[in-house]
């Protein structure tokens, strides 16, 4: 019997304990701490709330410079994304600060290639990357680790509908810190080593 309830408090003790470290896992993929830099890297993927963050971070003088990065393949009903991405920045008051990157690659492991080309063109040393908080560690390592001679720091986009905390409360939310860690777990087992 003694032997018995010993298991079960040994059972329950791992149980609390998985428990509290999965209630982390999505506070764990976020990183927030940008720092003052050369320029600005909006990273492909979502179109509202990453170049909302990076716009603001320009104009509290974060950078002086930002280039959002376009998928040349996507295209919107008739309309082909850089077409549109162009556009959205021809209409800004910064328009002369902003410029779009072309990328080809469809990973953020691919997208760091293309962004180097971006980079070059300014000569910037200091790199500032702005993506979905979800995204931030995964994009920082990869970028650090493709992309050795820049500093890189990273500013998270928060978009509350599609990524929050207490991801086991929402189904959206669960998804995308479930996925998120798939990718970053194939970025450290398998594609850091290519």
């Amino acid at each position: 019997m003694r032997f018995f309830r010993l298991h079960i408090v040994s059972f329950l003790v791992v149980v609390l304990i998985v428990a509290a470290v999965a209630s982390q896992a999505a506070r764990f993929l976020v990183v927030d701490d940008p720092e003052k830099s050369d320029a600005i890297v909006v990273l492909a993927g979502e179109t509202n709330v990453r170049p909302a963050r990076a716009l603001e971070l320009l104009r509290q003088g974060v950078a002086p410079r930002v280039f959002l990065d376009v998928e040349t393949r996507d295209v919107i009903y008739d309309q082909p994304l850089v077409d549109v991405a162009q556009k959205y920045v021809n209409g800004l008051a910064e328009a002369n600060r902003v410029s779009v990157c072309l990328i080809a690659g469809l990973s953020t492991n691919a997208e760091a290639d293309d962004v180097s080309r971006c980079l070059q063109s300014l000569g910037a040393h200091r790199v500032l990357i702005v993506t979905s908080e979800f995204h931030t560690r995964r994009a920082l390592m990869i970028f650090r680790h493709r992309l050795p001679q820049y500093q890189f720091s990273v500013a998270a986009a928060r978009g509350p509908k599609s990524f929050g905390d207490a991801w086991w409360t929402n189904r959206e939310w669960a998804k995308v810190t479930f996925d998120e860690w798939l990718k970053m777990l194939w970025w450290e087992a398998v594609d850091r080593w290519r």
